[in-house]
């Protein structure tokens, strides 16, 4: 006899022996929820053993009829939960009950806060919900096999250190998982408590759950003991894909439930489109938004997308064709009627039905959020706090909706002198100052960075609004988008600042003015500076500041470049404008300082002060602290 056939005695990994100890001892105050989760897996495993019977219909032959059953023994105290879904074998059962095979394990337990509420929503995000059985139960065990093989093999726990696998007997494929119930969970041994708990959790799941049919008292003790002998089972759901019933028929907790069961998230969403396709192409799509993000939403990488069935068969979990990257936090399903059975994902990326439902269901989700804009905008303001940073790759992956896209967005401003992301470009334009012709923005690598630029003094005085950038995407973003409403994107740091109407001839000509008379002071600082800037001049951006820096209208900003180097890219040296204040103390003092190396001091402090404000960082912060230092002496004399 081989070890495989052998009784064994296995540890969990250790992150599973912290969730059950959070399970079984703090996290669900709900623990009906328990059964919501096997359903739902149980429902798994037959979409599952559905796709397998495409390429090999064997597998359903000897019991073609998919279901799912309940039963319970109140005498026993113990619940089961069957399917004869796809199965498992031995090393299946290791893996999947052992471990948590889930790269978010990590985060999960990172994630817990010690409230049970905030922590139970968390459990079904990182797919571990089959563990909620140890809500009620003191120990539970699996009876699994694999369909088209012979072997089953037992799973069996107490939800403590370890658990024992060994070869068992099972009539046919699936799973049936066993509850011993906890003293102070009895009461879910009861059918009627359980057809509820169906009901409200699980009556969207599209096969038959079925329990025993129990028996009318008649009052006839003979005729009662015959039909206790013959067990007849019925389904106590609606058994119906909830996708394919009218819209006027589905209540928002059937939903909302469906959402739950679909997603693996307790949360309910945020909002949802229900919708049925005629014409050229035949399909329906129910599609969600979360209110809630994944652990693994910045993983561009993992696998995600919509649930796809053909004619109400299960074909995909994660159906990425049909979504662009930026829309990957929505969740649903599709149901195809043009689409053949044994479509695989080669067959998807190659077929012009797919882009044209998938530009179908990318206006959808975009409609379904422009509507929860104008009409619930305090959702919106919820969505865009969890989702926005994902949105703003919108514009760089898909041209064709770039102005749809524009419209959801949300920025800070010097409008509202906060860092709430809440302000539309609509709002923005329909606040502009008459003569306005361009959209101004500041970038920052933080919020306060951004709004204390130097390079907004002229727009404060002048009242211009500008746009606050501080999102790490946001350089990205705005290249992207070029203009809005015919009205160009403008970096108020880069190039020379043209305010167009909005510069009076006043402050033209008293710029001219003091170009002449400064004349020298530039080119005495010109020499200074002279390896470490492209251009010295008198600034008109600058009301209370003595000195900034200003970047070619070509140059990456240092956000971006920054994050361009810590990408690993080399990027080519780039030399500021250094600008200055005529009307400056500092700039006065330098004007009239005499002295040769207290004038280049107070030059290379003033550049080292410009870099600092604009966020850059100083190639020697020492000598900077130097000659600040011995400045400040010499003044204290």
């Amino acid at each position: 006899m081989t070890v495989e056939t052998k009784k064994e005695t296995l540890g969990f990994q250790t992150e599973v022996k912290q969730l059950l100890h959070l399970m079984i001892h703090s996290l669900y105050s709900n623990k009906e929820i328990f059964l919501r989760e096997l359903v739902s897996n149980a429902s798994d495993a037959v979409d599952k053993l559905r796709f397998a019977a495409l390429d090999k219909s064997e597998l359903l032959s000897n019991d073609p009829d998919l279901k799912i059953r309940i039963e319970f023994d109140k005498e026993a105290k113990t619940i089961a939960v069957e399917d004869n879904g796809i199965g498992m074998t031995r090393q299946d059962m290791i893996d999947h009950l052992g471990t948590i095979a889930n790269s978010g394990t990590a985060q999960f337990l990172e994630s817990l806060t010690g409230d049970q509420k905030k922590d139970a929503h968390l459990i079904g995000q990182f797919g571990v919900g089959f563990y909620s059985a140890f809500i009620v139960a003191d120990r539970v065990s699996v009876v699994s096999r694999h369909a088209g093989t012979e072997e089953a093999t037992c799973w069996e726990s107490a939800g403590e250190g370890d658990f024992t696998v060994e070869p068992a007997e099972k009539a046919g494929r699936g799973t049936k998982i066993t509850l011993h119930l906890k003293s102070d969970c009895e009461e879910f041994a009861d059918g009627f408590r359980l057809r509820n708990i169906i009901r409200k959790y699980s009556d969207h799941i599209s096969l038959p759950i079925e329990m025993v049919k129990e028996a009318t008292p008649t009052g006839d003790e003979e005729e009662e003991k015959k039909a206790d002998d013959v067990v007849e089972y019925e389904t106590v759901n609606t058994a119906t894909a909830l996708w394919t019933r009218p819209r006027n028929e589905i209540t928002d907790d059937e939903y909302k439930e469906f959402y739950k069961h679909i997603s693996h998230d307790f949360d309910e969403p945020q909002t949802w489109s229900h919708n049925k396709v005629e014409g050229k192409a035949e399909y329906t799509s129910l599609l969600y938004i979360p209110k809630r993000a994944p652990f693994d939403l910045w993983n561009r990488d993992v696998q995600r997308g919509l649930k796809l069935y053909v004619q109400r068969v299960f074909i995909m979990d994660d159906a990425e064709q049909f979504l662009p990257l930026y829309l990957r936090f929505v969740k649903g399903t599709v149901d195809s009627n043009d689409l053949p059975l044994n479509v695989s994902r080669e067959i998807l990326q190659n077929n012009p039905k797919i882009d044209s439902m998938r530009s179908a269901l990318t206006k959808r989700v975009l409609d379904m959020l422009a509507k929860m804009a104008k009409k619930e905008p305090e959702q919106y303001a919820e969505f865009w706090k969890t989702f926005g940073q994902v949105l703003k790759e919108g514009p760089a992956e898909d041209y064709n909706n770039k102005e749809k896209i524009a419209k959801l967005l949300r920025f800070a401003t010097t409008h509202t002198d906060n860092d709430e992301q809440n302000q539309s470009l609509e709002d923005y334009i329909g606040r502009m100052s008459e003569g306005q012709d361009k959209i101004y923005y500041v970038l920052g690598e933080n919020y306060q960075t951004a709004k204390n630029s130097p390079h907004l003094e002229i727009f404060r005085k002048k009242g211009i609004e500008a746009l606050v950038l501080y999102d790490r995407i946001d350089e990205w973003l705005i290249q992207q988008l070029m203009e809005f409403d015919g009205k160009k994107f403008v970096d108020v740091s880069k190039g020379d600042l043209d305010l167009g109407k909005l510069d009076s001839e006043e402050d033209k000509k008293a710029i001219e003015e003091a170009s002449k008379e400064k004349a020298d002071l530039i080119e005495k600082i010109k020499e200074v500076l002279k390896d470490k800037v492209e251009e010295v001049k008198l600034s008109h951006r600058l009301t209370d500041s003595p000195a900034c820096l200003v970047l070619s209208e070509y140059d990456l900003g240092i956000q971006m470049r920054k994050v361009m180097e810590a990408a690993g890219q080399k990027m080519p040296e780039s030399k500021p404008t250094f600008e200055i204040n005529p009307t400056h103390p500092l700039v006065a003092r330098l004007h009239d300082e005499q002295d040769v190396d207290r004038f280049n001091d107070l030059t290379e402090v003033l550049f080292d002060q410009a870099k600092l404000a604009a966020g850059g960082q100083l190639e020697d912060p020492s000598n900077y602290v130097h000659r600040l230092n011995k400045l400040l002496l010499e003044m204290s004399r």
